[in-house]
Order: C-alpha cells, then sequence, then structure tokens
C-alpha cells in the first residue's frame, strides 16, 4: 500500500508542478495583454479569454496538488489538540462522507455539462474569442476525477497512520 501511495503522491506532485507552469504562463499572458493594450492600444479577447482558461484550470487542479500538500484551510481549534490516529479518524470520515460523494456529484453534472458544449460546438460569443468552449469546460469532470484520487491518496495516507504502530505518522507526512 506504501509504494502504491507514493506512486499517487508522484503522480499528484507532477501535476501541482504543471500548474505551477500554468501559473508562469499566465503571468506571461497577462504582462503580453497589459503592455499590448496600454502600450500599443491593441487589445486581443482571445488572449483576455486565455487567461481565465489558465486561471481556470490552475485553480481546478490545484486542488488536490494542495490538500496533499495540507494547504486547506480548516478549523484547527480542536483538530490541532487531537493525537495523529483521531486527526486520521477525522480525515477519513470526513472524507469518505463529505468530500468523496460531492466530488463525485460535481463529476457527473460537469462531464454532462461539458459534453453538452463539444455537442453544440460551444464557442465564445465575443468576436475574436476562443473557439471550443468544450476544452475548458472539460476542465470541470476532468480536475475533479483528479481531486478524487487525491482523496484517496489521503485515505491511504491516514489509513497508514492507523496502521502504524510507530512513531511515524503515515507515508509522506
Amino acid at each position: 500500500m506504501k509504494s502504491l501511495t507514493l506512486a499517487i503522491g508522484k503522480l499528484i506532485d507532477m501535476v501541482g508542478y504543471l500548474c505551477g507552469l500554468l501559473m508562469i504562463l499566465m503571468v506571461l499572458n497577462v504582462f503580453y495583454d497589459v503592455v499590448m493594450r496600454y502600450v500599443f492600444n491593441d487589445a486581443s479577447i482571445g488572449m483576455q479569454e486565455l487567461e481565465w482558461h489558465l486561471f481556470a484550470t490552475m485553480f481546478m487542479f490545484g486542488i488536490g496538488f494542495t490538500l496533499k500538500q495540507g494547504g486547506h484551510v480548516r478549523v484547527d481549534i480542536i483538530y490541532d489538540r487531537l493525537s495523529p490516529k483521531a486527526q486520521a479518524w477525522i480525515d477519513i470520515i470526513g472524507t469518505l462522507i463529505f468530500a468523496i460523494p460531492f466530488t463525485t456529484l460535481i463529476v457527473y453534472f460537469g462531464y454532462g455539462y461539458s459534453l453538452d458544449a463539444f455537442q453544440m460546438g460551444e464557442g465564445s460569443a465575443d468576436p475574436g474569442g476562443l473557439p471550443h468552449r468544450w476544452i475548458i469546460r472539460s476542465v470541470i469532470p476532468l480536475a475533479s476525477s483528479f481531486v478524487i484520487l487525491c482523496f484517496i491518496h489521503l485515505l491511504m495516507e491516514k489509513v497508514g497512520v492507523l496502521l502504524d504502530n510507530s512513531d511515524q505518522h503515515g507515508v509522506g507526512l
């Protein structure tokens, strides 16, 4: 189980690094757009839309990476004072009862949403905007599926904490 947990963790890290690359591309895109608009008085609707496409992709896929890194905000008034095993139980129960079911609903409805956009051939309503809106809409079910994988990784780590009798607190913690 530890080797599978490590392999999934490496995949999550790789996606996290790709999110960092998307951030750099987004910053370069914004820089280009600002220079073109304010220096050359030339604006591109497509480049502006690309900004929010890059941001949405980075944000949606970054959710899982942030989860793995323990960077999500939580109310730590009680949680921090608990033992690692009690924390593991809270994380396992919360993931199984809330996180995975709700994320599965997002995958389900997001798939239909992106499929509808694909079947309609939906594109930008603005002249000069980006075509194929289904590409960005497909980020919703794809990123949510990735987040489910990240929840599975979290569950595997927390089960490792429960099964571990030593002072270590599971794989990757």
